[in-house]
């Protein structure tokens, strides 16, 4: 890493420090994992989120999409990166069906941070989801909202495509973000968007904003470990860290200083 690249503090980290360094603007790095061994690589690299994402239908179990990951999934997955990682934000996703009235939403949140040891929960969807989010961050449950590409939605939304590109689309994601934030979302992540867009809600929000495929205008960056290790045919968005490198730590560790040092996402991985 070079003398100018930001480091990682340490000390664990929290919804307070994410916010700080917003505000300071310093990147997050996030990534997702999926067990403990490579949770420790990630935490040890000096990552601040790790998310475990309902990906793991995906690049773990082989579904086709993220639909069929259950909460008994989830809660399995979420402890044993617990087990791995210590510094970093834990941050888990809610699965399909799980959060659709704010009583589901609050069992299926409290199973992930009792057994799963979760920080925050994740759930996808704009402004049907505000009661759901004030439900739970009421109660003391951190949650973290997705806009944009929400795979959970996938058959409804007709496949994997760019979400806000026309005008109505992309006042209608300012004004979800700006509902969720007020209802009590501590963090957001926007997935497949354009750039402009990015920029515009990450200026518009106080709590931090990160992309996947939403260009280099976010508080940070969030990908998929497998597609960074180019384990899998990744997204256009996503890099191979590994290509070039002769281990998974060299390829983490290089993640998160592209990240911090504003190379990656770079004009390759900009969709728009």
């Amino acid at each position: 890493m070079s003398e100018a690249t930001p480091k990682a503090e340490q000390g664990p980290v929290t919804v307070r420090r994410l916010r700080r360094m917003k505000a300071e603007g310093r990147r997050i790095v996030a990534l997702t994992a999926y067990d403990a061994s490579f949770a420790a690589v990630l935490d040890e690299a000096g990552v601040d989120v790790v998310l475990v994402g309902d990906s793991l239908g995906m690049v773990v179990q082989g579904h086709d999409s993220t639909v069929p990951v259950s909460l008994d999934d989830m809660v399995y997955h979420a402890r044993a990166v617990a087990r791995g990682c210590r510094r970093a934000l834990r941050v888990v996703d809610m699965p399909f069906g799980t959060y659709g009235s704010p009583a589901a939403a609050h069992a299926a949140a409290v199973r992930l941070m009792q057994e799963g040891a979760a920080q925050v929960v994740k759930l996808e969807g704009g402004a049907v989801q505000r009661e759901v989010v004030r439900h739970l961050s009421e109660r003391g449950i951190p949650v973290c909202a997705h806009l944009g590409l929400t795979p959970q939605w996938v058959h409804k939304l007709g496949g994997y495509r760019l979400q806000g590109r026309e005008r109505e689309a992309a006042e209608r994601m300012v004004t979800e973000a700006r509902l969720l934030e007020a209802a009590g979302a501590e963090l957001l992540v926007l997935e497949c968007v354009p750039t402009a867009l990015a920029g515009r809600i990450r200026r518009e929000l106080a709590i931090p904003v990160i992309g996947i495929g939403a260009g280099p205008d976010c508080d940070g960056q969030v990908l998929v470990l497998y597609d960074l290790l180019g384990l899998t045919r990744g997204p256009r968005f996503a890099r191979d860290f590994l290509a070039g490198r002769g281990s998974v730590r060299e390829a983490v560790a290089a993640y998160c200083e592209a990240v911090r040092a504003g190379a990656f996402p770079g004009e390759a991985e900009t969709i728009a």
